[in-house]
């Protein structure tokens, strides 16, 4: 239920992300920090010393069981995320909950559902739909500026660090699959390839392709094992192309270049025209995307809305992340969204007029 005081929050979790979230937490209009939790002790001291008017509790029933914390935000690993969500929700908290929303699909539709159930407010941490950078390459595309995409691709590769309990698609892969749903929507087919190069026990490089329903091919390279950290995504539309570089001085970048076919002037002909013009780099506004997050959580519990990063958006996240990992079962097939999950035939590997695979006898995920 919407919250009209300060909204009391306990964050969960005070490894390498948690820390973040008490800062911004601390400094966020209409949002109190009521508590940390860990049951490290040695991980809460450094918050208590910084923050001495913070509660500091060892125990997450204890933390639960506060009738006065309205709110948690839940910073602890991924194999976690779905028990710890559920007992804050079954407990009447408010939850934002770091990216997957859960390990599981079938987990994020019963941790939504008890959420609906119960008016409160359920978000995954989907930091990157707050970055000023892609919130301006979302007003480019609904402003029709790119024209017809053609085709996307993202690079999100570095050395290390390997994960001993996700692979190298779970690790990176939420941060692209979260803007390719705030920007193009829902992909239809999803295949992948990867593998675990230096024996790890989980897959350190791998490449993902996925198709969009007007046609456009989406290619994501997601590795631990590359020579320098690399965050690039690549739009290119019929009228204008973007380059998004997170690590570059000049974040977005919009070139006024694309190919033209010409009118024919004789039979048989056939040429194409060239267009190379202004390249513009768009004023952003410098804000902490995290900061942006968490004040949109706070709104979203004072007033009873619903968060730009949405529980739908943590679902349709792991739900492509396990379409990826059928795929790689199945050795690289293409698995279609949205068919009936039962459906494992893979008889015809025929393709249709677009190129496209033919979806209808693959593997699927619901």
């Amino acid at each position: 239920m919407p919250v009209v005081s300060p909204v009391n929050v306990a964050v969960v979790g005070l490894g390498y992300w948690g820390p973040n979230l008490v800062r911004n937490l601390w400094d966020t209009e209409g949002a109190h920090m009521g508590a940390v939790c860990d049951p490290n002790r040695r991980a809460l001291g450094p918050i208590a010393r910084r923050y001495p008017s913070i509660r500091a509790v060892e125990s997450y029933e204890e933390l639960l069981a506060d009738e006065e914390i309205d709110a948690v935000a839940i910073a602890t690993p991924v194999h976690t995320h779905f028990e710890m969500a559920r007992a804050a929700l079954h407990a009447g908290k408010h939850v934002f909950v770091e990216k997957p929303m859960a390990a599981r699909s079938e987990d994020c539709r019963e941790l939504i559902a008890l959420a609906d159930e119960r008016s409160l407010v359920l978000m995954p941490g989907h930091t990157f739909l707050y970055s000023p950078p892609v919130r301006k390459i979302k007003e480019l595309l609904e402003a029709g500026e790119l024209g017809e995409l053609f085709f996307a691709t993202f690079s999100r590769v570095n050395l290390g660090i390997h994960q001993s309990d996700v692979s190298v698609v779970r690790d990176l892969g939420p941060h692209d699959f979260s803007m390719l749903l705030y920007w193009l929507g829902q992909p239809t087919f999803v295949r992948a390839i990867g593998r675990d190069a230096v024996g790890s026990g989980q897959l350190d490089v791998a490449f993902i392709d996925l198709g969009l329903a007007n046609g456009a091919l989406v290619h994501m390279e997601l590795s631990w094992l590359a020579p320098t950290k690399l965050r690039r995504t690549v739009l290119v539309g019929s009228g204008k192309m973007v380059v998004y570089e997170d690590t570059s001085s000049e974040q977005v970048r919009v070139f006024d270049r694309g190919v033209e076919v010409m009118e024919p002037q004789s039979f048989g002909e056939y040429q194409l025209s060239y267009r190379s013009g202004d390249v513009t780099s768009p004023r952003l506004d410098a804000q902490e995307p995290l900061r942006l997050e968490l004040e949109d959580f706070v709104t979203c519990v004072r007033e009873g809305t619903e968060p730009l990063s949405s529980k739908k958006v943590g679902l349709d996240v792991v739900r492509i992340i396990e379409a990826a990992e059928t795929s790689l079962q199945f050795h690289g097939s293409p698995v279609a969204l949205d068919t009936p999950s039962g459906d494992r035939r893979r008889n015809d590997r025929r393709r249709n007029k677009g190129g496209m695979p033919n979806l209808e006898t693959w593997p699927a995920v619901s």
